[in-house]
């Protein structure tokens, strides 16, 4: 059945690129109103762009992995990527943001979310982040390099649930992590609770990024 037009945009298809990422976020809100959340935000098969003023967590953990993904046509992706992982963790000034492009006659669409930008810092628990590249100052505290991803026991413990990475692999860890001025492409993020403080959310025509 082909698409409705209306306008010149098809809005069936729209709707199946948008919608999703539209209804995670509406989620989000509720589970706001509520005072936490459980989430995970992964843009079925694109990578997305994260930046933080400072991000402090205790019980940091780092492995290597392979993200499984899916293309908007359909196609599997896969990516290597660094999973890093905390206990507890706040972030001052995150701004998160996804480009999906070939939106017929609108061309490139951006969802761009903000929080913690008011005084109060998002707050997460069990926070593991798929990194493809990262740009920050680091300082860690009582940092081990080194151990296998399984014996990395000051983090939360790998992910688990299917994950493709290797339980002997390279791995590090350290009782606390400060990383400031943080720019960040992501493939997902995961936590057990996710509480973002003063949650904004705009979607623009056009590419507009966090950086």
């Amino acid at each position: 059945m082909e698409s409705q037009v209306r306008g010149g945009t098809r809005w069936k298809r729209f709707a199946v690129v948008m919608v999703p990422s539209v209804a995670a976020t509406a989620a989000i809100g509720v589970a706001l109103a509520q005072g936490a959340l459980a989430a995970s935000f992964s843009v079925s098969g694109q990578s997305f762009k994260v930046t933080a003023d400072r991000l402090e967590g205790d019980g940091f953990a780092q492995y290597g992995a392979l993200d499984e993904g899916y293309t908007l046509k359909g196609d599997k992706t896969v990516h290597p990527v660094a999973v890093s992982s905390f206990q507890h963790a706040n972030i001052t000034n995150m701004c998160q943001s996804v480009v999906t492009p070939g939106i017929p006659v609108l061309g490139s669409v951006s969802l761009v979310l903000t929080a913690g930008n008011s005084g109060t810092p998002v707050k997460a628990d069990n926070i593991y982040i798929d990194v493809a590249d990262l740009n920050a100052d680091a300082t860690f505290k009582n940092i081990d390099i080194g151990v296998a991803a399984k014996d990395a026991s000051k983090g939360p413990g790998m992910k688990g649930h299917g994950e493709q990475a290797n339980p002997f692999g390279f791995a590090q860890q350290a009782d606390k992590a400060i990383l400031t001025d943080v720019k960040q492409t992501a493939w997902a993020t995961t936590a057990g609770t996710f509480k973002l403080s003063g949650l904004k959310m705009s979607l623009h025509q056009g590419v507009k990024e966090c950086y």
